[in-house]
């Protein structure tokens, strides 16, 4: 048993990009890195078998408050947490629900000890406090656990980003608190990231950058990004957050993005990324691929007996053609949004492991920009 731990191997010249390696108990992650999402325990029509040989994911996601409202936490305290109920023997990162909360604004009270919400299955009333979501996130088990935040909305005023940002930091302090007075009980070290808020204005986020950063956590986050503000906007603040974080710990920027998103906030100094845009577009049929984006739904792919996309390192993606893919996707098969599931997720783990490459190579910002031109394409 070990607390995460962190070392930079590359840094790229010519902008903040960086190469790295996290290890937890449950294995070892190349940095930067894209974690798919597994709000319930599962990644959505996407099996675990499926994420390790095919998709190539090294860690995934589960969210505290879905969790906890199913299964519920008895059930994973009695098979021994998240990793061994779902049969995943490698990192899972778990979300704390705050920023479920902050979606659910028609359902929910904001108080100082917490937020009393209603539940979305059965609308019965819970409280999510700091030291109930650090209790929650101990049974589920994740390897890395997040701090409980109040997510501001992505125009808000700064009087309201500034009293949201001091409350995060009150509801820091007390999840610290609890986190350290408790251990995990499966056998292995969690790790605590707290979340740097604060809206789109500069002076909150360094006040908050520098808050989280005196708590000396294994890795930070940057949460209170993609919620609706212009996406020049995200880069500026992301930009901003990653210069005033430590450099020996990851960064770990919360739901963004898009590919050419990904790539742009890689060169900004972020490590770790997690969306659920891969698997949502490929469900709606938008598929990304090397050379451009797809919509599989299309007439035009009609007879393009091609491979999905034979430019990544996915073997669904090189084994079946855009047509049979648009069969099946015409048709409702379950099948067709295994495999744009898939595709998509893979596509994303492959710009990580390249952009790693190029970032050891020297060449980061040449591939980047060409690639960014290039994805974006409508095909």
């Amino acid at each position: 048993m070990a607390a995460l731990q962190f070392s930079l191997q590359y840094h790229d010249k010519k902008s903040n990009a960086r190469a790295g390696k996290i290890i937890t108990d449950h294995g070892e992650i190349d940095t930067p890195i894209f974690m798919p999402v597994g709000t319930v325990g599962s990644v959505k029509a996407v099996t675990q078998q499926q994420l390790m040989h095919d998709v190539k994911a090294k860690i995934i996601l589960g969210n505290t408050y879905h969790l906890y409202l199913r299964p519920g936490i008895e059930v994973l305290q009695a098979v021994g947490g998240l990793h061994k109920f779902m049969n995943w023997n490698k990192p899972i990162l778990t979300d704390s629900g705050g920023y479920q909360v902050f979606s659910l604004s028609h359902a929910r009270k904001l108080t100082e000890e917490g937020t009393i919400f209603q539940s979305h299955i059965d609308g019965s009333k819970h409280l999510f406090s700091p030291e109930i979501v650090m209790d929650i996130q101990r049974a589920i088990g994740g390897d890395i656990v997040m701090a409980f935040d109040e997510c501001p909305p992505g125009g808000s005023e700064y009087d309201y980003a500034k009293t949201s940002m001091e409350l995060t930091h009150r509801w820091l302090d007390r999840c610290f608190n609890r986190f350290n007075a408790t251990t995990n009980g499966y056998g292995y070290t969690q790790n605590l990231f707290p979340i740097v808020q604060g809206g789109i204005y500069h002076e909150l986020r360094k006040i908050s950058c520098e808050y989280i950063s005196s708590k000396e956590a294994t890795g930070n986050a940057i949460g209170g990004l993609s919620v609706g503000e212009p996406t020049e906007k995200m880069y500026e603040i992301c930009e901003l957050c990653c210069s005033h974080l430590p450099v020996n710990k990851p960064r770990y920027l919360m739901g963004v993005g898009t590919p050419w998103n990904i790539l742009e906030c890689i060169s900004l100094g972020v490590d770790m990324f997690d969306c659920v845009m891969p698997t949502r577009n490929g469900r709606n049929a938008m598929l990304f691929t090397s050379n451009g984006v797809i919509n599989i739904d299309n007439k035009k792919w009609e007879k393009d007996f091609s491979p999905i996309d034979n430019g990544i390192d996915c073997e669904v993606s090189n084994y079946y053609s855009k047509a049979y893919l648009r069969h099946l996707i015409k048709a409702k098969e379950i099948l067709g949004l295994q495999i744009a599931s898939i595709h998509n997720l893979a596509f994303y783990i492959n710009i990580v492991t390249k952009a790693r490459e190029q970032i050891m190579n020297g060449n980061f910002i040449q591939w980047k920009n060409e690639m960014s031109a290039k994805w974006q394409q409508r095909l």
